[in-house]
């Protein structure tokens, strides 16, 4: 019988992120623009509450810089940080290595990098192994893992079926751009490798539309 590796073990998977009509996350500069509605944002703050970790990738933290927590909750009721970090690129100065929650950095197993104030792990060759991140997870009671960025960490997730809910708001203003990102980047999918999902809601909030997906599994 399998031990932690089931997927009732491992936490529900919900990304989770903004875009403008024509798909775009960003310009083609790659820095964040502010895509949702002030309606949107609360929305975002009641989700990542609910959750008991937030992940993202190098390349969200070198762009954007984020806190990675919500403002008005103690530390001891902030979610888990987590952020991918292959190669160990990102710098002390970061704040998702500051005060005010937890801190899980993930690197490659070949990566020597130290992280002041963080808790390191160190999972596959190559690439990150995800499976196994989301066991540790598991086992260290994470229910509900919101991954918000970016759009190769969104990809790398789909990639390996462990997305179980996409939420994304559609903002009101075109942003354009043959190289600016998209919510889901990486090298794409092959024809046959598309991934299918079922709409389940759609709201109004503000001057945009929230739209949630969940994730068709194979019978």
């Amino acid at each position: 019988m399998s031990s932690g590796n089931t997927p009732s073990m491992r936490p529900r998977v919900i990304v989770n992120c903004a875009m403008s009509p024509d798909g775009k996350i960003a310009g083609a500069e790659r820095r964040q623009l502010r895509i949702s509605s002030p309606e949107d944002m609360e929305r975002v703050k009641r989700l990542r509450s609910e959750c008991q970790a937030i992940l993202v990738g190098v390349g969200t933290v070198l762009a954007d810089d984020p806190h990675l927590t919500v403002k008005g909750l103690p530390p001891d009721r902030q979610a888990l940080r987590v952020v991918l970090d292959p190669r160990g690129k990102v710098p002390d100065s970061a704040l998702v290595l500051g005060p005010g929650a937890s801190t899980l950095m993930v690197t490659l197993e070949d990566c020597e990098r130290r992280y002041a104030g963080a808790e390191t792990v160190r999972l596959g060759k190559g690439r990150i192994d995800l499976g196994a991140l989301l066991e540790l997870l598991g086992e260290r009671g994470v229910s509900r893992l919101l991954v918000e960025g970016g759009g190769e960490t969104i990809h790398s997730f789909f990639k390996a079926g462990l997305v179980d809910v996409y939420s994304v708001f559609v903002g009101d203003r075109i942003i354009g751009g043959r190289g600016s990102p998209t919510p889901v980047d990486g090298d794409g999918f092959l024809e046959g490798e598309r991934v299918p999902l079922r709409l389940v809601s759609v709201e109004r909030l503000g001057t945009g539309v929230h739209l949630t997906y969940e994730a068709v599994r194979d019978a």
